[in-house]
């Protein structure tokens, strides 16, 4: 048998003292620097765009000056964040997460860290000219001048259920940041009327699939982008069915802060929430990606079944926040509720944009070694650089396969610069390598610094959901960082109490559901990934098996092969 596979029988024997108990802070973008030239800023005060079919609605849009509705109305203009309706016993009794734990030991050592518009004209030579000569295009941001210190850059991912808004929501700040003017809106308004589709129309904004516009729902995660004067926005748009939650951790393991969307609409709400929903499985998918601040949009307050109710709000706030907590938020500090209609963009101009405008900055890494994660391949590959700093014509390593490459061009967010900090996700022509020889999960490093690579690790895993028990030899597909990769566990070495940290000092038969265990696992082929200690971001998974997340878990230590 290789040794490898044979865990030791206790886990003292190869680590002095305890494993590391816990998850540090998600870093991201770097620090806000001023700006010397002028800079994009985003019209947050423009009219709110309602299509035509609302125009003449009797439902009652709140105005946003703060004026109060009816007492059984909710006042939706709120300058400060909502409260989050914890109660004091709530805040007490809160047990500590990974993260809170390794925040009092010590700092962690290592970083941690568009779609296009499709051409939409009509058939005919003149529709074809006359579509032409209408269509403005997107505004894109302008590149900054040479000179000009890096923005701070901080990635935004959509989350919740399948058809709670998260497109259309998106599509509606792409209009008040004028990154989508009102004749393009009024344009996909008429062609998604012509398919008696007219309430889809601003989520073709970031669903430009054909595919993904004709059914409704998000497929790939969508990317659009905004600026303010100090910070550099990018928006990602996860999908919300259930089949496609790889691609949600895709786009969850590259965001700095989550907005997790959820309809008010009698009975869309409680599918989203109880057991199965993608309300529950996404919130949890965030937070094991390192997402560490939620924004909680309360959307579709302006439905007929809702009518911007005050009972209906807290009745959503009073059952998601101790189920937030569980996953490890914070309700006091980490967590942001406010209503919304994304349709009509009630109250996301006030006060959704300067809430995320105001996020926690992140540490600076970029005196650390390249880490660039790649997400997606072809001609050009895609991905988020974690840490370090990438500059044209630079010689790096593609990991695990070792290839050197150089950087022929540099883009970020379709925006041409000659380098590139954390946090700015990028598009890199390389040199020195075919396309074929990529795959999403592979690693951009330093040459003085590789990351590491191999088969076989030790995690802390804690079992989320699963029926039956899982024993050695149980098999499950890992999502590490954009890596995919079936796996074996092939040894449990040890239980892990909950409260206390204890580890048990036999060897556990198998494990269950809510239980915590140190294990051994074996990946199918060679992956990149880092201790949690070292690199939270390469170092936190996430177990999924039959199309269900069954567990979440950290590296604790790497395991090297035998020659």
């Amino acid at each position: 048998m290789d040794p490898t596979d044979t865990a030791p029988d206790s886990w003292e024997q190869e680590e002095d003292g305890e494993a590391p108990a816990a998850a540090a802070e998600l870093p991201s973008a770097f620090a806000a620097l001023n700006v010397n030239a002028k800079p994009f800023v985003p019209n947050v005060n423009a009219p709110v765009f309602v299509p035509s079919f609302l125009q003449t609605s009797a439902v009652e849009i709140p105005a946003s000056d703060g004026r109060s509705a009816p007492d059984s109305r909710l006042e939706v203009s709120l300058t400060p964040p909502v409260e989050n309706g914890a109660t004091e016993a709530d805040m007490t009794t809160e047990e500590e997460t990974w993260e809170q734990k390794e925040e009092q030991k010590e700092e962690p050592g290592g970083g941690g860290g568009g779609g296009g518009q499709e051409d939409l004209g009509g058939g005919g030579d003149e529709e074809m000219m006359e579509e032409e000569e209408e269509e403005m295009p997107m505004p894109k941001v302008a590149p900054a001048p040479p000179d000009a210190p890096k923005k701070e850059h901080v990635n935004v991912v959509f989350i919740g259920h399948v058809d709670a808004g998260k497109s259309t929501i998106g599509g509606q700040i792409m209009y008040l940041t004028g990154m989508v003017d009102k004749r393009t809106l009024e344009k996909y308004e008429r062609e998604a009327k012509e398919k008696n589709r007219e309430t889809w129309y601003l989520s073709w904004a970031l669903d430009t699939n054909q595919e993904e516009r004709d059914k409704g729902k998000t497929v790939e995660v969508g990317r659009a982008y905004f600026e303010t004067e100090k910070k550099h926005f990018t928006i990602l748009d996860a999908p919300g069915h259930k089949s496609f939650v790889p691609n949600m951790i895709g786009g969850a393991s590259q965001a700095d802060l989550a907005v997790l969307v959820i309809s008010a609409r009698k009975g869309e709400f409680e599918t989203g929430f109880e057991k199965g929903g993608q309300t529950r499985e996404h919130a949890m998918l965030a937070k094991t990606a390192g997402v560490k601040h939620l924004i909680v949009l309360v959307n579709k307050m302006d439905d007929p079944t809702v009518n911007w109710s005050l009972e209906r709000y807290e009745e959503c706030k009073e059952k998601l926040v101790p189920f937030l907590k569980k996953v490890g938020f914070n309700p006091k500090k980490d967590i942001h509720f406010m209503p919304c209609s994304g349709l009509t963009g009630a109250n996301l101009k006030d006060p959704f944009f300067p809430n995320i405008k105001e996020c926690q900055s992140y540490l600076n890494f970029s005196d650390l070694s390249n880490r660039m994660c790649l997400q997606d391949m072809g001609t050009v590959i895609l991905g988020k650089l974690e840490s370090g700093c990438i500059s044209k014509a630079q010689q790096l390593v593609m990991m695990p396969n070792r290839h050197t490459v150089e950087v022929l061009s540099l883009l970020s967010d379709d925006v041409e610069t000659d380098d590139a900090g954390p946090g700015e996700n990028l598009k890199l022509r390389l040199k020195g390598i075919e396309e074929e020889e990529i795959l999403p999960g592979f690693i951009l490093c330093s040459p003085d610094n590789l990351c590491h690579s191999g088969r076989t690790f030790d995690a802390q895993i804690v079992i989320i959901e699963h029926k039956s028990i899982i024993c050695p030899g149980y098999n499950a597909v890992l999502h590490i960082h954009t890596c995919i990769e079936e796996v074996q566990i092939t040894a449990l070495i040890c239980l892990v109490d909950k409260k206390t940290g204890e580890k048990s000092k036999t060897r556990p038969r198998f494990v269950k559901q809510d239980q915590v265990c140190i294990a051994r696992l074996r990946a199918a082929g060679v992956i990149c990934l880092e201790t949690f200690k070292d690199f939270p971001q390469m170092g936190r998974f996430t177990l999924r098996d039959e199309g269900k997340t069954i567990a979440i878990g950290k590296v604790l230590k790497l395991v090297p092969e035998k020659d």
